[in-house]
């Protein structure tokens, strides 16, 4: 009975985080100051479609409360942001 208890519970937990993965937020970009081509390219793109970036609070929180509702940072944002950094 326990087994069965443990399974259930990780399939719930996995349930509850593809709503994050489902939300696609963009990834980091690693760069705080943009410049030239790069920076007409980013000024162009609508704010909550741009990458998060390092220092930038405004965006950044713009950007969270679109596609999470929140402020608040979450412990799977991090997660979040190694997965997209690997693509």
């Amino acid at each position: 009975m326990k087994k069965w208890a443990i399974v259930l519970s990780i399939l719930a937990s996995m349930c509850c985080l593809s709503s994050y993965v489902a939300a696609e937020e963009p990834g980091w970009s690693g760069r705080v100051i943009v410049l030239g081509q790069q920076r007409a390219q980013v000024q162009a793109t609508p704010i909550v479609h741009r990458a998060y970036r390092p220092m930038h609070f405004y965006g950044n929180t713009v950007r969270r409360r679109y596609y999470r509702g929140s402020t608040l940072s979450q412990p799977v944002a991090s997660v979040g942001a190694e997965a997209a950094a690997a693509q």
